[in-house]
């Protein structure tokens, strides 16, 4: 059956809160990204002009920041997230893709370098950036906090329960933000890791996905009970759609970072080609 078809035919769910509607606003999601964005434009407007922190905005900071908060407040809310918490774990694991592998590279690329060096400035958390940031600590935190949610005893409790589940979340973006940081990073104070650590970094980055995908996809059993006793709305076998699910993290996953390690390289080539090209230009003394 088509998602349009499904959506267009809600089905009561005895797990889900909705009441044949797919685009139920979840308070906490919508308050947190009207926060962020007052805040973020209190910060780039108003604020930068009364203090002095810059003379103007570039575009491409305000594009980003919004594209992040977009997808932030349709990925936790709505039909992906009535398909998601309630029906069809392949659904989820895009879910997850969106807010730890799309969203934060747009929101790290969406703040000016003013702006965070202004947070930096505070002492306390200034010191707790520039811990968590650190390429080792970062790398760890989100992989291990991705890896131990999967593990089925943990991701069936939050399934069902608001609260546990706003907490997997809440820690998939923080950490997800802080992983993104060595290759993003938006201030010359907490500086990026070199090109060549990038390629490095990204690559044991696609690691994680590819075992987690490859373990789910291979599993000879439902994972996930939950799921198992959801309608079928989405027409697969819980099977079936857990094999979707691993094969969205193991592929989707790894070519998301796969992709970034490609630009990266290029990137690095070109600058390096650049200044190679400058330096043929000295004239000799």
């Amino acid at each position: 059956m088509f998602v349009s078809l499904v959506l267009g035919s809600p089905v009561l769910h005895p797990f889900s809160p909705h009441l044949g509607s797919w685009w139920v606003i979840e308070p906490p999601v919508t308050l947190g990204v009207i926060l962020a964005l007052a805040a973020y434009f209190a910060a780039v407007g108003p604020l930068r002009r009364r203090y002095d922190w810059a003379e103007q905005v570039e575009r491409k900071y305000v594009v980003n920041f919004v594209l992040a908060m977009l997808i932030v407040f349709v990925s936790l809310q709505g039909p992906l997230h009535e398909l998601s918490d309630y029906y069809s774990f392949s659904a989820h694991m895009v879910q997850h893709l969106l807010v730890t592998l799309i969203m934060p590279p747009l929101l790290l690329q969406g703040i000016p370098p003013w702006l965070i060096e202004r947070v930096l400035d505070l002492p306390l958390i200034g010191l707790v950036l520039r811990t968590l940031t650190r390429p080792f600590i970062a790398f760890a935190l989100f992989n291990v906090i991705f890896s131990l949610w999967h593990v089925p005893a943990f991701y069936q409790s939050a399934l069902g329960r608001p609260a546990i589940h706003g907490l997997e979340h809440v820690l998939f973006m923080g950490t997800a933000v802080l992983t993104w940081w060595p290759v993003y990073s938006p201030t010359e104070r907490l500086p990026r890791l070199s090109e060549p650590l990038q390629l490095f970094y990204l690559f044991a980055q696609s690691l994680i996905p590819t075992v987690l995908g490859a373990l789910i996809t291979f599993a000879p059993m439902v994972l996930y009970p939950f799921y198992a006793a959801a309608p079928r709305v989405l027409g697969l076998s819980p099977l079936d759609d857990q094999q979707i699910a691993g094969l969205l993290m193991w592929l989707g996953g790894a070519a998301i970072v796969l992709f970034v390690l490609t630009l990266r390289f290029f990137s690095w080539m070109e600058r390096d080609s650049d200044e190679s090209l400058e330096a043929s230009r000295v004239p000799y003394v």
